[in-house]
């Protein structure tokens, strides 16, 4: 897949106008960073050149460059919001959806998304239902090989101190 401006906004005007999330190419990561570096290079290499017509196309592109970064942006916010909204009725559901539109970064990011979910949802609202109480992580004393440390916790504020 090339990535052009054009292509860009087709895909973020797909995402906004279909509610389920769109398939991209696994490369899109990629190739849109290449394409991004490959526009930032001809800003670059504009702005080394030195006649009349160069401060315009500078202009041009350097607006070129603003714009993508905004669909960029806007196509990852709401891809994001789509993933989460996923996760969420997988977890709830406790079923594996079908993520086979997710490029590899967003299955990672799916999973994680999900596993806290499913993690919260074991911890909160499971002992809940059936009754139990919810037991908190008890503090963790950490025992050093010269001497024992023990965990103190201030109950009132305290002045500041050192050491």
């Amino acid at each position: 897949m090339i990535v052009t401006f054009e292509t860009l906004y087709e895909i973020l005007r797909r995402e906004k106008v279909r509610p389920e999330l769109q398939s991209l190419d696994n490369d899109f990561i990629k190739n849109t960073t290449n394409y991004m570096n490959e526009k930032v290079a001809i800003l670059s290499s504009q702005k080394e050149k030195e006649s009349v017509f160069s401060s315009q196309e500078v202009e041009r592109t350097e607006k070129q460059i603003e714009n993508i970064k905004r669909i960029i942006k806007e196509l990852y916010l709401i891809r994001e919001t789509k993933i989460i909204q996923i996760a969420m009725s997988s977890a709830r559901s406790n079923t594996q959806i079908n993520v086979q539109n997710l490029i590899p970064e967003e299955k990672e990011f799916y999973n994680k998304i999900r596993n806290i979910l499913v993690k919260n949802k074991e911890l909160i609202l499971d002992p809940l239902l059936e009754g139990k109480a919810i037991e908190k992580e008890k503090p963790k004393v950490i025992k050093n090989e010269e001497n024992l440390l023990k965990l103190v916790r201030f109950i009132t504020p305290v002045p500041q101190f050192v050491g």
